[in-house]
């Protein structure tokens, strides 16, 4: 285990693991803090094409380690510097260029969903569980993170689950959109691979495109310029060439483009 907290595989499908097994991945302030750097590490490997995001052992993350919630050296805002390192990692995953998926087992709650709901994709194993507890415990969430669960599932759904505190099966989350896909723990790590290795097999610049036009969408920020170039991008590095050659073909394409 990474002194961090976390564990990285890298790979054409790299790994960030959550992993302190005791605490059932809790996450500190110090693993806020450090996760955006990792994931600048990860997004400048070109070997990376998709970041499979897990827990190790039997839980995902059951959130903020809250020995630390009300620790720092402001007693007016004791969560200040924990709450700023918090929203930059949230960020720092969201804004990831690549095809983000979380695999998830056991807990998923408070910190832990925060980093679920900031990939793009999240497959479930039956028996997974998922909330958002603030109102347990008298925390007040910020809006940047608000914003993100309720992009993903809507303002009935958001409003439950941090208005009650409750928790909800993997069934459940699934109805509601806040997963993806559901399947017995044996068959999570096959499903989540053989997804990964279809992403793989696609163009990375059309995948790098749609996510960037999507992020740009939800934040309601000029989308059109950055799709333009992208456009421009696939003609002059030959992807889209190769794309409609393998097709006439009936075969795989080999697509040249990769980042820069």
């Amino acid at each position: 285990m990474d002194d961090l907290g976390f564990q990285i595989q890298s790979g054409v499908v790299a790994r960030l693991v959550i992993d302190r097994v005791p605490k059932r991945n809790a996450l500190t302030r110090a693993m806020w803090e450090a996760l955006p750097g990792l994931l600048a590490e990860l997004a400048a490997n070109d070997e990376v094409k998709v970041l499979v995001v897990t827990g190790a052992g039997p839980s995902f993350s059951a959130g903020a380690d809250i020995g630390e919630l009300i620790s720092g050296a402001d007693p007016a805002d004791p969560m200040a510097e924990l709450r700023a390192f918090n929203l930059r990692a949230q960020q720092a995953l969201r804004e990831f260029p690549k095809p983000t998926i979380a695999m998830v087992r056991g807990h998923c709650i408070g910190g832990g969903l925060e980093i679920a709901v900031n990939c793009d994709f999240r497959f479930a194993a039956h028996g997974s569980t998922y909330g958002v507890t603030p109102a347990r415990i008298g925390v007040v969430y910020p809006p940047a993170a608000i914003k993100v669960l309720l992009d993903l599932v809507g303002p009935a759904t958001t409003k439950y689950l941090l208005f009650s505190g409750e928790l909800l099966t993997a069934e459940q989350a699934e109805l509601k959109g806040l997963v993806d896909r559901v399947v017995g723990e044996l068959d999570l790590e096959s499903e989540v691979d053989e997804f990964a290795a279809t992403l793989v097999s696609r163009s990375q610049l059309t995948i790098r495109s749609a996510k960037e036009t999507v992020n740009a969408l939800l934040a309601e920020t000029d989308a059109d310029t950055a799709a333009l170039a992208r456009y421009q991008e696939t003609i002059a590095s030959g992807e889209l060439a190769e794309g409609i050659t393998a097709f006439g073909e009936r075969r795989s394409p080999r697509f040249p483009w990769h980042s820069s």
